[in-house]
Parts: C-alpha cells; structure tokens; sequence
C-alpha cells in the first residue's frame, strides 16, 4: 500500500487525474452527459498512457461527476445525472432564498467528505466489506428499494395521497417495454421503439427539466432571474463549520453511501435517496427538509460520492462492477489484458492500491477545484431568464438524445415534461415521480428473481 501511495502521488498520475477531475467537472454539469458516458467517451483516450495513469485519469473524471451534477441540480432543478436528484430537493429552494453560493459549497464539500470516506473503505475494508455484500440477493435488493421509495413522505408536500401517486405513475412509467417475467410487450402501444424502455436519463429529464423550462417562461414577466445572488465574504468557511458540525450525520450518509456502492447493481441514486430518507427519519426538525435545508443537500452529496469509490471495491476483489461507471473502468482494465478480481488483487496489487489512492486524491482536488469555481458557477443565475431557459432546453434535448443516439428519447423526454408540469398544477411534486421511476428497475426485478428463487 506504502508503494502504490508513492505511484499515486508521483506528478504524471496527479497531472492525469486532475485532468480526468476537470473533465468530470463539464461531464457532471451538462444534463444528460452522466458519468457512465464520461467514462466510456475517455476510455480510447487513456489507451495511450500507462494502465495506473489511464486507470486514474478515468477515476477522477467519475469522482468530480458525481459532484459537479450537483450544480444544475442546485442552480435551475435539473438534475445533472441521476444520483442528484434527491440534492436538488433542498438545493434548489436554497438557491431561491439567495443562498446559492452556500448550496455550492455544501455539495462540494460534502462531495469531498463522501469522496475520502469511500476511498478510505476501497482502500482498508475491500475484502471484509465485500463478504457482507454477496450476502445481498434478489430479495434484499426488492426490500431496499422499497424502503427507498418511503422517502416519499418527506417529498410529497401536503399530500401524502399525491406523493404515493407520483411514485406509482414513475414505476409504471419504468414498467414500458419488455416485462422481466414473461417476456412480453408492456404499455408499449405497438410502438417498436418503446419495446427497449424509457431511457433513464431522458425520463428524469422529462421530469425535472423541461417542466422547469415552462415554468421559466411563464415567469418572464414577473421575474427576470431565477433568484437574487449577492456575493458574501466568509460563506466557504460558514458552511464548512456547518457540514463539520454534525459528524453523527456525516457517518451515517457516509456509511450508507459506502455499504450501497459495494452492491453491485445498486449504485449512487440508491445510496442518494436512502441517505436522504434516513437524514429526514432521524432529524429531530423535519419541517425544513424539501424547503431548503442544508442537511439535504449534505445527505444526499455524501452518499452519492461515498459510493463512487466504494463501488469499485466488489470490481477490484470479485470482477463484479458495483455501478455503471466501475463496468466501463472494468472494460478499459480488460482491453490491457488485466482481468479484475481475485486475480489482479494477488498479482497486481499495487496497481489496485494505487488506484484507490488516486480516488482518495482526486476528492480533495475536486473539493479545491469546486471551491474555485463556486463564485463564477453561482453567476448561472444571473443570467437572464429569457436565455437561460432555451440554454436548458437545449442541454436537455442533446443529453437526451446522446445516450442512445435516439430521436424518439428526446420526444418521450418532451411529452413526459408536458405531463409533469401539467400535473405539478394539480399539486403533484416532482420527486416521487422520478423516485419512483429510478427504483422501478431495482425493484420489479429483484421481486421476479426473488419469487423464482423461493419457488413461489
């Protein structure tokens, strides 16, 4: 471990990885462009760089990702990959109280803890920790993501009736396509398209940005920026001592983020909305969750980061990637010839290490990076909003339609947008729906395996 410290922190695998860390920062802050896709567009780019630098180049772009997609979720409510959704939730009515700055701060901080925490794990816990996960089957993952879904309670507003609603029109919306059980056509319409599903990223964009978008223009009249922003002198160090000044908090969405990233197939939204849903259960005042409490922002961003690194944990010790974007870095450590697992942890590990020390890195440079760019970020909602709001929707149909490469995601994206935001007029609150939306692939076919398993 002392060598492979020493591999880390040599200038060609920091320059590397600060790189990938830059890289991360437009990959996050774009909708639509999620880490997964970083990954993968910079995979050919590190084939001409020795397997530790490459291998970190790809680390710090999933790292600061997973932060930097706070930033639209914070700014204008537009998640920038799946696992902000849940940062948005407080994030964005602070921003409208004029608190943008320190909803920045926090992310990034609080991305940095996450970061550190989770490499920490990568780095002390890989073989311990992964025994306890492979303990996770079909059925355990079923109950985890039902016990994701209560967090709807704390979403759903004055309602709880319309909460429920809200997450049972996302599952069924993550229902289209071919079922898991029987292998046949579902809500499909005899639509051919629809028969792959409802991309991810397209729905929650539907969901979160486009309503946005009208919502914007309808506002030109009455307001001309998304929210007033006057710079402040010691917001950095304010909001520092206000995330540090609850450690029992900081532990408990790091130990969720870390324990959720090693499940493979779980990933970062996961370990997002149950750290949220447990920061709210916990809280001895609950009535400021949803309106702008820091504490929402810090639940979700420390979870969502602890599980970045720790995802890469069941990769380097088992060959089983935790999450989408540890399946890419599995894909560029193959094209080397090294096959993760058991294997490359005996022959290699020094490079394994190294690997989880360039991770630890990479969240302190990302927390420096964010802190230099927060003040200029910020300036996002200065912008007038008759130019912002084609800015979004422009960001929104290209991420759309670059996962697939599919036209037709972006008109799903379209009509999902009209619908929410007709049906936000009725008192609907977005969030249930892309919970509900995110969890239906985690939950329906866990119950499929569950009751084949069990013979029910």
């Amino acid at each position: 471990m002392i060598e492979a410290f020493y591999m880390a922190i040599s200038p060609s695998y920091l320059m590397y990885m600060t790189i990938g860390v830059m890289l991360g920062l437009v990959v996050g802050t774009l909708p639509g462009l999620t880490a997964t896709m970083g990954t993968a567009l910079l995979v050919p780019f590190t084939f001409a760089l020795p397997t530790g630098e490459g291998i970190a180049m790809l680390g710090g772009l999933y790292v600061c990702a997973m932060f930097s997609d706070a930033i639209p979720a914070c700014l204008v409510n537009t998640p920038g990959t799946p696992a902000a959704m849940a940062t948005g939730f407080d994030g964005y009515p602070m921003v409208k109280q004029g608190r943008g700055q320190e909803a920045i701060v926090a992310a990034c901080f609080s991305s940095a803890l996450g970061t550190i925490f989770g490499a920490a794990c990568y780095l002390l816990l890989a073989w311990p920790m992964v025994s306890i996960a492979l303990k996770f089957g079909p059925a355990q993952f079923f109950w985890l993501g039902v016990f994701a879904l209560t967090i709807i309670g704390s979403l759903a507003g004055n309602s709880i009736l319309k909460g429920i609603a809200g997450a049972s029109i996302g599952i069924i919306i993550s229902c289209i396509g071919i079922s898991h059980a029987g292998e046949i056509n579902r809500f499909t319409l005899n639509i051919p398209e629809l028969r792959g599903g409802v991309s991810l990223v397209a729905a929650l964009i539907g969901v979160f940005a486009v309503p946005q978008v009208f919502s914007m223009i309808l506002n030109l009249k009455k307001q001309e920026f998304v929210a007033e922003y006057k710079p402040e002198k010691g917001v950095i160090l304010k909001t520092i001592k206000k995330v540090l000044s609850a450690p029992v908090h900081f532990l408990r969405s790091a130990v969720i983020g870390s324990f959720i990233g090693i499940l493979p197939g779980a990933g970062s939204p996961i370990a997002a909305i149950v750290s949220y849903n447990e920061a709210v259960r916990w809280s001895k005042d609950k009535s400021q969750y949803g309106k702008g409490d820091i504490r929402g922002v810090t639940a979700s961003e420390i979870a969502n980061n602890a599980a970045a690194p720790a995802a890469m944990i069941p990769l380097v010790t088992l060959g089983v990637p935790g999450s989408a974007p540890a399946a890419v870095i599995a894909g560029a450590l193959m094209l080397r010839g090294l096959n993760p697992g058991p294997e490359l942890f005996a022959s290699n590990s020094a490079l394994v290490y190294s690997f989880g020390w360039s991770l630890l890195i990479a969240g302190i440079v990302v927390f420096f990076v964010g802190m230099l760019a927060t003040p200029l970020l910020v300036r996002v909602i200065k912008i007038p909003l008759r130019l912002l709001a084609p800015m979004i929707m422009f960001l929104a149909i290209i991420g759309a339609y670059a996962i697939r490469n599919n036209v037709f995601d972006v008109y799903l994206m379209l009509i999902i947008g009209v619908f929410v935001f007709l049906i936000r007029k009725l008192g609907f609150h977005p969030g249930p729906i892309g919970l509900g939306f995110i969890l239906g692939p985690i939950i329906e076919p866990s119950l499929v395996q569950a009751l084949y398993i069990s013979h029910a």
